[in-house]
């Protein structure tokens, strides 16, 4: 799915206001979105996301007008195309790793498919963490784990907030093969914003935030 941004600018609270480099991604593209720290990148992410909402500018994923839907409407485009990758990993203390992912799938209203899972787990690294609860996982476990949920339900758009901030050069090199496999295999388009400058020589498409 294309992604295209124009003119966009957001402002929190206390007057804060960040302005946006335009995007123009095309279908099955993967972008890297480099920026310091503060300099509102996450924030850029979560207004493509629809998380967010921008005092001015446009964003359109596949012809899709984001801000011209409803909230209803928004949260259904949202669980079919787009897997968001959080900076800091999100799960139900409750509930297993396993369980959290098989949630996953049902918020996103497709069939519970453990196998698909499991199999991600294993790409990742994880193949002996399915009855693990995630508070007993590393955060860099955490990270991988937060990746196999983003792309459990076979999003068109995958949004990754630094997916390998906390992770050693090796487990970089696996948590990037598998975006890049995965959007490639699915023809997903694929936007990472990091710090992380290993990532730069993985991707022809940069552009600067901040």
């Amino acid at each position: 799915m294309s992604i295209i941004t124009s003119q966009l600018k957001y402002q929190y609270a206390g007057n804060t206001t960040f302005h946006f480099p335009d995007l123009n991604c095309k279908s099955n593209e993967s972008w890297l979105l480099l920026g310091n720290s503060g300099s509102g990148k996450t924030t850029f992410l979560h207004l493509i996301a629809g998380i967010l909402k921008p005092i001015d500018g446009k964003i359109t994923i596949e012809n899709t007008n984001l801000w011209e839907l409803s909230g209803q409407k928004m949260d259904a485009f949202r669980g079919k195309n787009i897997g968001l990758m959080l900076q800091t990993p999100q799960f139900l203390k409750a509930l297993t790793l396993g369980e959290n992912l098989l949630l996953a799938q049902k918020l996103a209203g497709i069939k519970k498919d453990k196998s698909t899972a499991k199999q991600l787990l294993d790409q990742l690294g994880l193949g002996g963490y399915w009855d693990k609860y995630t508070f007993e996982l590393s955060q860099g476990e955490q990270q991988r784990a937060a990746l196999a949920r983003a792309v459990l339900h076979a999003p068109k758009v995958i949004l990754a907030d630094e997916p390998t901030a906390a992770l050693d050069d090796i487990n970089t090199e696996k948590t990037v093969d598998l975006l890049d496999t995965y959007a490639k295999e699915v023809g997903a388009t694929l936007l990472i914003v990091t710090h992380d400058q290993r990532l730069k020589e993985h991707y022809k498409n940069q552009v600067l935030i901040g």
